[in-house]
């Protein structure tokens, strides 16, 4: 390993934060209670010989000077699995100027942040070449070159050693970690083959998903890694209780189920040229999960290719989406080669900190009232999922479903079987879009729904045939909407797939079928906005406040790449539904006492105009 010396200047700097650093730091927002944050990555490779020579205690104060964030988030392994920090464990770079690694602690445990480690976990190629043993293997029995077996010894020979010399040795507050659930794979190699024999009884290994027990050989993949993951947590939290942790989209859409095991917060990268719709789609569901929860954007888009910075209009729309939900955000940023971060990029991350900080006291940690539930089948998406954990190209049907309703100013949730639980009653209406098939036991839940006062609308023809039994044959003979009643509710059935069409094309014509289907059986949502289809409504609950929130979703921000602006929506007229007459209402983070009328249980009033991002506070 080639390894150089820092400059005698800096080396005093760091030398003198190292002495001071840790001892006088600041105390640290826990992730679960942070808000802001910024990600830098660069997944360094045989490339990078003098990682570390730009990266300097003046450049990181710079970053929090401008940002102000409550932690930062930086690159120590990427996917090439060459460690960007000088690790004892194995598998650095070429070349260090110092020891880059302990100039980030050190500044941001001085200045009261939080830094959390970018590190590849599945996902690692180096370990693959030096270790071919170390590989998941495909169904031709072939070695990837990639990914890494959750059965071998990765995990504890490299992963887990690592972790440990980041927790002890650096103090880092924790880890995010890449490429794990996504990048999972069933594994043909020997050892996978016989636990699953001894696990299920099964003998015949099948190979593809028209196989006989194809769902058992997935499920069995699927433990698999939850196994991984909870015996790599437990072990660093064994001599680091207060290590925090989360594995990229584990436990979010991307991987639909329960949380079962112990992350400290859940977050994902989104969609970097389809921003605002994987935002409000995975923002809705993470809602649910019961854990604290961020969302990253990416800074900059690869529509021109190869990539270009995105506006900070863009950004603050971004940040909008998932604000408005009561997660928390953060952005991701490239590092150069040698680890160092563009500062000039930082004045664009500087703005969006500005929107945010604004807008914090009014949506952090909001809670969703219940409204509109959108069904995200935990059961029938295992059962058809093209692969062990989703992608966001993955439910067209179910995303264009949720656009649709959110186009329609509905304040919209994505729920699975485990988030609805027993207490179905609690949303108004309940959203069935378009899978092949329920549980039995869950399908009946939603009939009793039905019959509790619940209203259901069932789309597509696979879901529709699921309740003849219960509602008729009518109801799958058509190509209009059918309308149901059973007991003190009712059932609409649209046996036709208009997902995928509405999430490509924003049809018109489906939209009208859907409105008018959904003001049939809930024509009294708490919040109403007219004025213009491109605004997102969400309703929640803040303290003792309610809370509307109103995002700009206008322009084509689905494959624009870079958005130079955005033009305001408005005047919107809005109706706001409460038990007794507001003391006042509030347009904020503008300051704006807002004029309203209040008859009937309803409060009236107009909003002029929608810039990005704008909240009624009830009080």
């Amino acid at each position: 390993m080639k390894t150089t010396t820092l400059l005698p200047c800096a080396l005093v700097i760091s030398a003198l934060f190292f002495l001071s650093g840790i001892a006088n730091a600041q105390e640290r927002l826990k992730r679960a209670d942070s808000f802001f944050g910024i990600h830098f990555d660069f997944h360094a490779g045989p490339d990078c010989t003098e990682v570390g020579k730009n990266t300097t205690p003046e450049m990181i104060n710079t970053i929090i000077d401008l940002v102000q964030p409550d932690y930062l988030q930086c690159d120590c392994k990427g996917h090439a699995g060459y460690t960007s920090y000088p690790t004892k464990a194995g598998n650095q770079v070429p070349g260090y100027v110092g020891d880059p690694l302990r100039v980030w602690r050190d500044v941001t445990a001085a200045r009261g942040v939080g830094l959390y480690m970018h590190y590849s976990g599945v996902w690692d190629s180096r370990a693959i070449e030096l270790h071919p043993d170390w590989a998941a293997i495909d169904g031709a029995g072939n070695p990837n070159k990639n990914m890494t077996s959750v059965f071998g010894p990765y995990v504890d020979e490299l992963l887990i050693p690592q972790l440990r010399e980041l927790a002890g040795e650096y103090q880092v507050d924790g880890i995010w970690v890449d490429g794990e659930c996504w990048a999972t794979m069933p594994d043909y190699g020997e050892r996978a083959q016989k636990l699953f024999r001894e696990t299920t009884g099964i003998e015949t290994i099948p190979r593809g998903p028209g196989d006989a027990h194809w769902f058992e050989w997935m499920q069995f993949h699927r433990e698999a890694f939850r196994s991984y993951m909870r015996h790599y947590v437990a072990a660093v939290r064994s001599q680091y209780p207060a290590f925090q942790v989360c594995g990229n989209w584990a436990f979010t859409d991307h991987m639909p189920e329960p949380v079962s095991v112990a992350v400290d917060f859940l977050s994902g990268d989104y969609s970097p040229n389809d921003s605002v719709n994987s935002a409000r789609y995975s923002g809705r569901f993470l809602v649910h999960q019961g854990v604290p929860w961020d969302l990253m954007a990416w800074s900059f888009s690869y529509n021109p290719h190869p990539r270009q910075q995105k506006t900070a209009v863009q950004l603050k729309r971004e940040a909008a989406v998932v604000l408005a939900l009561g997660g928390g955000f953060q952005a991701y940023f490239t590092q150069n080669r040698d680890g160092s971060v563009r500062l000039n990029e930082m004045d664009v991350m500087a703005e969006v900190a500005k929107f945010a900080r604004e807008r914090q006291p009014y949506c952090f940690r909001s809670i969703q009232i219940p409204q509109v539930a959108v069904l995200y089948s935990t059961d029938a998406y295992q059962r058809n999922a093209p692969g062990l954990f989703a992608r966001y190209g993955d439910n067209e049907k179910l995303r264009g479903v949720l656009q649709c309703l959110l186009e329609l100013q509905y304040s919209v949730d994505v729920v699975t079987e485990h988030t609805l639980g027993r207490n179905l009653e609690r949303f108004p209406m309940i959203v069935v879009p378009e899978w092949n098939d329920l549980q039995p036991t869950f399908r009946d839940d939603l009939v009793r729904y039905v019959e509790n006062g619940g209203k259901l609308f069932v789309i597509g023809p696979e879901t529709t045939a699921l309740f003849t039994d219960v509602f008729g044959d009518d109801i799958t003979k058509t190509e209009s909407v059918v309308v149901k009643s059973r007991g003190r509710g009712e059932a609409a059935f649209l046996p036709a797939s208009i997902g995928q069409e509405y999430a490509r094309t924003g049809s018109e014509g489906i939209r009208k079928i859907v409105n008018e289907t959904a003001k049939k059986l809930f024509p009294e949502p708490k919040a109403e906005v007219t004025g213009s289809q491109w605004v997102d409504v969400s309703v929640s609950q803040l303290g003792d406040k309610l809370t509307v929130h109103l995002v700009n979703t206008s322009g084509n921000h689905r494959d624009a790449g870079i958005i130079e602006e955005i033009e305001p929506v408005g005047p919107l007229q809005i109706v706001i539904r409460c038990d007794d007459k507001p003391q006042r209402i509030m347009l904020q983070p503008e300051g704006k006492a807002c004029d309203f009328e209040f008859a009937d249980g309803k409060a009236t009033l107009t909003v002029d105009s929608v810039p990005v991002y704008s909240i009624l506070v009830v009080e």
